[in-house]
Order: structure tokens, then C-alpha cells, then sequence
């Protein structure tokens, strides 16, 4: 995209602000601890979205992978005042872009309220929902 770009280097991301946005504005993710962002953080595949110009931090997503058969994308968080610009989907293409190399078998993610955007990035719902089941906070 123009005027932005989209980053896996870790010593990109600016954990407080990830922090920031997820435990105080992300429904999913409300009141998480630093730490346990941190840990999520060094675990997983970090998406940083920048500004081209500033370098400012405008957009994050994380994916949880085995890099073989499947992928969990998480904690997809664009800046309040950066959306509507199509940051988000861009950064759904790259995740896919970054995936597609290993041949995963599914890629799965959980939403509230962003179905119509991960639809056009060709998300759907699950053909067979009984089949999955969760242990834990639901």
C-alpha cells in the first residue's frame, strides 16, 4: 500500500503500544497484562503495519503456526485513526502471503464484529462448526 509497509522484524514492534491497544481497546483482550503480551508477542508471528514516512507504528497482527499444517491469526488491532484506509486487510493479504509457502492446511481466526473484511480477504465460517471444540474461557 501506498505510503505504508508491513514488517515481520520483531525489533520493529513497539510492544507498550501493541500493549496499549490491545489490553485497552480490543474486546477480546481487555485488561491482558504486559507480560503476558510479551510472552504472546515472543511466541508467535508478528505483523507490524508502519507508516512509509514517520515509521510510526499504525497496525499489528499475530499468528500462532506450527509453520506445517495449521495457523492461528490473532490480535489484529489497526490504530483508530489509520482506519477505513484498507490497513487491515493489507494486513490479512501479508499474513497469507507469508503462509502460503508452507502449505498450511487451515487458517483459522475468531471475530466478533470484522466478518465482512475477513470474508473479502476469503475467510468463511466453518462448514462444519460441531466438529471443533474449545477447553477454556469461551
Amino acid at each position: 500500500m501506498d505510503g505504508y509497509e508491513i514488517s515481520t522484524d520483531p525489533d520493529r514492534l513497539d510492544a507498550a503500544l501493541v500493549h496499549r491497544w490491545l489490553s485497552q481497546d480490543a474486546y477480546w483482550a481487555l485488561g491482558r497484562s504486559r507480560e503476558k503480551q510479551d510472552a504472546a508477542i515472543s511466541a508467535s508471528l508478528n505483523f507490524g503495519a508502519y507508516d512509509s514516512a514517520s515509521g510510526a507504528q499504525l497496525g499489528y497482527a499475530r499468528v500462532v503456526t506450527d509453520r506445517a499444517t495449521f495457523a492461528w491469526l490473532c490480535d489484529v488491532y489497526v490504530d483508530p485513526g489509520a482506519r477505513g484506509k484498507g490497513l487491515g486487510s493489507a494486513l490479512v493479504d501479508a499474513v497469507k502471503a507469508r503462509l502460503a509457502p508452507y502449505g498450511l492446511r487451515r487458517i483459522l481466526l475468531a471475530t466478533a464484529d470484522a466478518h465482512e473484511i475477513y470474508a473479502r480477504a476469503g475467510f468463511e465460517p466453518l462448514a462444519t462448526p460441531a466438529k471443533w471444540m474449545a477447553y477454556g474461557e469461551q
